[in-house]
């Protein structure tokens, strides 16, 4: 029987496909070959950069969702300025691969379905020292949460969003198949808030990861393609979803 192999999967065999490649080409150089053992001086330079790096980048804490915090964006951690293809909104600082991934879907679908969003409208990442370790809030400092539109949704507040938006929103959600979390869930709401709400490792963030990748390289579907918010079966997976997370 023919196996099936989604575009994603054929694309990462690629990659890895060139990464080996690569690595075997510098395993092939003479002084590979001739089995000369690297310049200590050089391999102790090295590792004093890495650790310099590490301690420059690395908080050591656990933001609430279990990501680690750290305390600069684009400079050799997770976190780097990441564009959202189509939207006016400029790059935003946010943790890299997955998250990046299912976040920005999010961020797509807001500003595609319930209300177009400007620049500035979008931040992601923010200095561990400007939020509440034990809150929500702290999972901005670890690159995996976005807040839309802060001011127009002012934490401790509901209601923000109309019905028709919030079934969207909804909708959204259930994209994410329980990843993400609205901030409008929880006990202190804050409904700008949308953040990752699974654990470092956790298989299902890849899962939804790898689904949104296809759907973005496929015509027709992802964020931008319209859906019927109210189609029984949509609705139900995302009413399922909100009484989950309520």
């Amino acid at each position: 029987m023919t196996e099936k192999i989604s575009r994603r999967t054929v694309l990462r065999r690629a990659a890895f496909v060139a990464v080996g490649v690569a690595v075997g080409s510098q395993l092939a150089t003479p002084a590979h070959a001739a089995g000369s053992s690297p310049d200590p001086a050089h391999v102790r330079d090295a590792i004093k950069k890495a650790q310099e790096r590490e301690k420059r980048v690395q908080t050591g804490i656990p933001s609430k969702n279990g990501w680690e915090m750290e305390k600069v964006a684009d400079d050799h951690g997770s976190i780097y300025t990441r564009p959202v293809t189509g939207l006016p909104v400029g790059g935003i600082q946010i943790r890299m691969a997955d998250v990046e991934t299912v976040l920005v879907h999010v961020v797509r679908r807001f500003h595609y379905e319930i209300d177009a969003l400007r620049g500035g409208d979008v931040v992601g990442w923010v200095k561990p020292g400007s939020v509440r370790k034990g809150l929500p809030e702290s999972n901005l400092a670890s690159g995996t949460a976005v807040r839309i539109r802060s001011g127009s949704y002012p934490a401790g507040a509901r209601g923000g969003f109309y019905p028709m938006q919030e079934l969207t929103l909804r909708d959204i959600l259930a994209d994410c198949e329980g990843v993400v979390r609205w901030g409008g869930d929880d006990a202190k709401p804050d409904e700008s808030l949308f953040y990752i709400d699974v654990r470092p490792g956790d298989e299902r963030l890849g899962t939804v990861a790898g689904k949104i990748w296809d759907w973005n390289h496929t015509p027709g579907l992802g964020s931008g393609v319209l859906v019927d918010t109210v189609q029984p079966q949509r609705k139900s997976s995302a009413d399922r979803l909100a009484a989950q997370q309520s």
